[in-house]
């Protein structure tokens, strides 16, 4: 019993702060001390936009048409796709598309998974600004302009767009949660860089890109570094992209499982939380470090609750809220149709997956190659 009052209380803080705490401490601080991007007009620098693809003949040429459709002048934009050593038709494709325009080029990279996909493509790029994207997103015709804005401010190396993601066939409720995401995007990008990005739509100029480890991406690793080497990293929503997410809850819980391993692997050995300025030190520890372990918090308030239910009314109501949100996922598992249901399923399975993810980690390592999300093309 000593120990398990601290534990309630201790586990409990933490989920309150990282969840709603600090995003309503760090929307309010980017009011009070806000560090805006200083405007300017960026021009039309050399832009090498680069997408990483493995197997992708359903939407690699709607994504190279799309590319191709940008507002930006063909001159300044050269198209690479680094196929990751693709077994079905996605060199082919590429290739036709390639014999028709010569702004496309095909890489073709052994299978070493994205990052050293990039990592080999951008070794072969001239542009000023490198620009990255994943094969089934879309961008609307002025994303690429949108995203070169921040780059008027020297201080940036790094900025990021809005990812939007489209209704899912299934039962996923990942855009609620993405939506608050990028709120609090927002907020941190106001108080001087972001602690995240998204594959769907980022760039770097080339003269901060960083070849990080094979088995970290971008969107986790490059923001810190960043902001490690005095730079600032930022989010920029008027740059849309458009995805569609997993089907199902059950298709993103996997997706989770396997971005949460590659989450681990930076905290544990990515020096993530080294030679930061204090303020983006407590941004990282409150929206990742707490977020990835929001997993083992859950059970440790779990397990501490059940343990101190009968001491007082506080734990008493305590285990019957979590109870109740257990069952309620529960529901939402078994196809119930109850108000919040498929919400709090998500919000379990998601939580779980940060455990599941650590146990993966410590007991196989992380794989640099990765799959394709389910109902995602």
């Amino acid at each position: 019993m000593t120990a398990a009052k601290p534990i309630f209380w201790t586990s409990l803080a933490a989920l309150v702060w990282t969840h709603a705490g600090y995003p309503l401490a760090a929307g309010l601080l980017a009011r009070v001390r806000g560090r805006p991007v200083r405007e300017g007009d960026p021009g039309t620098p050399s832009v090498s936009v680069i997408v990483a693809a493995w197997n992708e003949e359903a939407v690699i040429e709607r994504r190279l048409e799309n590319l191709l459709a940008l507002d930006y002048p063909r001159e300044r934009l050269e198209l690479f796709v680094a196929s990751d050593a693709s077994t079905d038709r996605t060199d082919e494709l590429v290739q036709a598309v390639a014999e028709r325009e010569p702004s496309v080029r095909l890489i073709r990279c052994p299978r070493g998974g994205k990052v050293d996909a990039q990592n080999r493509s951008v070794r072969q790029t001239s542009g000023e600004i490198l620009a990255f994207s994943d094969a089934n997103a879309t961008w609307a015709p002025d994303a690429l302009r949108a995203l070169l804005r921040p780059f008027a401010d020297p201080e940036v190396a790094y900025a990021c767009g809005r990812l939007v993601l489209e209704r899912a066939d299934g039962t996923n409720r990942e855009g609620a949660y993405w939506r608050y995401e990028l709120w609090l995007r927002g907020s941190e990008s106001r108080l001087g860089s972001v602690t995240g990005g998204n594959g769907s739509i980022y760039a770097v100029r080339r003269s901060d890109y960083l070849e990080v480890d094979p088995r970290f991406g971008h969107d986790l690793a490059f923001p810190y570094r960043m902001v490690q080497r005095g730079r600032r990293a930022v989010y920029e929503p008027a740059a849309l992209a458009f995805e569609k997410p997993s089907r199902d809850v059950e298709d993103e819980y996997r997706r989770k499982v396997r971005m949460f391993e590659h989450c681990w692997l930076i905290v544990l050995e990515g020096r993530m939380l080294r030679g930061l300025p204090p303020l983006y030190l407590a941004q990282i520890v409150s929206h990742r470090l707490l977020r990835y372990g929001s997993g083992l918090l859950h059970l440790a308030l779990l397990g501490s609750t059940l343990f101190l239910a009968r001491r007082g009314r506080v734990y008493a109501l305590a285990a019957v809220g979590q109870l109740g949100a257990l069952g309620l996922a529960a529901a939402g598992h078994r196809g119930v149709r109850l108000p919040g249901a498929q919400l709090a399923l998500y919000v379990t399975l998601v939580s779980w997956a940060t455990v599941e993810a650590l146990a993966g980690y410590l007991r196989h390592g992380v794989p640099p190659v990765w799959e394709k999300a389910e109902g995602t093309r």
